[in-house]
């Protein structure tokens, strides 16, 4: 039996992505181009992060469309605020599960905001000397 590739997206876990996504209506006038399916967008998202390649580069022969395209959606995802939701949802999920073990959790402080601010730095004394004159 094949093992599933990591960014490939498994029908039970589209399930719980696909409602989170914004929905498009194509114009009936002046349709275009018609939209790379949404979740082959996203697979082509998770194939850049998991292998590090640049955008540009991601292969047209995997059917996940141009880098840019995914490029666009992730921030246009990101912007609706998909991401967030399908964090909360996902960790509902293991959470019903029981699955979810929070022992070995560590804070990030990117993460949490300081909501009363914290000490400023004295600012250092500039190490450059003034104007030196022309050499040329």
């Amino acid at each position: 039996m094949a093992r599933q590739k990591p960014w490939e997206i498994s029908d039970e876990l589209w399930q719980v992505i696909e409602p989170l996504l914004p929905k498009h209506q194509r114009r009936l006038r002046h349709p275009g181009r018609r939209r790379l399916d949404d979740r082959r967008a996203l697979q082509g998202i998770l194939f850049v992060l998991h292998t590090g390649i640049a955008w540009e580069h991601l292969p047209q022969e995997l059917g996940y469309g141009s880098g840019m395209t995914c490029w666009r959606r992730l921030a246009e995802w990101n912007k609706a605020g998909v991401w967030q939701r399908l964090h909360e949802v996902l960790l509902d999920r293991l959470r019903g599960a029981d699955a979810l073990d929070l022992s070995r959790a560590a804070v990030d402080s990117s993460q949490i905001r300081a909501l009363k601010g914290g000490r400023r730095p004295a600012r250092h004394p500039s190490t450059e000397g003034g104007l030196e004159a022309n050499t040329t």
